[in-house]
This record gives structure tokens, C-alpha cells and sequence, in this order.
């Protein structure tokens, strides 16, 4: 079955900094995108960064600059800099796997991690 747990998350003052990783763990053939979502309270979830099994990366308009996505084989981070009051939200890891070579592509999600940027 696979997973995926992310860490890293918390209270952090703004304009400081915080690191998020997602780690897939299980049985699968492959990893195709990784993602980092975010939802603030009263609204829709929205990708915040994604990264393509190649390494080519995007980001949305408002981290753009702050925020660097990455990924190692399994795993993917998020790093944060320069976090601003609106970046408080809940950050899901979402990522397209292979669960085998005779299967397509599954959407995952992790359980989400709380990031506070305090003023």
C-alpha cells in the first residue's frame, strides 16, 4: 500500500524559514509528479509547486522566488523562505505513482501538515 508522510511543518515568525518532506513509502513501480498543495482556512486547496520525474519544476505566482521545490527518488521538499502571514495553511504532498508496471498512474495524497506564519 503506499503512502505518503509528510514532516516538517509549525509555527514560524514571518519572514522566516521552514522545510517540508514528503517521503512515499510502500510498494510501487514509479513516481511521476510530485506536488505540494496548501489550503488556508475558508478556502480551496491550491498547488503551491510541482516537480516532474525529469526535474522540471512550477511554481504558483505567489511563492515564486520564496519557494523552491526538490526531490530525491522517493521523497520530495519544500522550502520555504521569506514566509509571509498568507502562506499559513495546511501543506499536502500529492503525487502521481505507479503502483505497477501493468497499471496507470494513482493520485496520493499525505495527511497534510500545518505551517503558521506568525507576525
Amino acid at each position: 500500500q503506499v503512502q505518503l508522510v509528510e514532516s516538517g511543518g509549525g509555527l514560524v515568525q514571518a519572514g522566516g524559514s521552514l522545510r517540508l518532506s514528503c517521503a512515499a513509502s510502500g510498494s510501487f513501480f514509479n513516481i511521476n509528479r510530485m506536488n505540494w498543495y496548501r489550503q488556508a482556512p475558508g478556502k480551496e486547496r491550491e498547488m503551491v509547486a510541482a516537480v516532474t520525474s525529469g526535474g522540471n519544476t512550477n511554481y504558483a505566482t505567489s511563492v515564486k522566488g520564496r519557494f523552491t521545490i526538490s526531490r530525491d527518488k522517493n521523497s520530495v521538499y519544500l522550502q520555504m523562505n521569506s514566509l509571509k502571514l498568507e502562506d499559513t495553511a495546511v501543506y499536502y504532498c500529492n503525487a502521481a505513482i505507479t503502483p505497477t508496471r501493468w497499471e496507470g498512474s494513482h493520485n496520493y495524497w499525505g495527511q497534510g501538515t500545518q505551517v503558521t506564519v506568525s507576525s
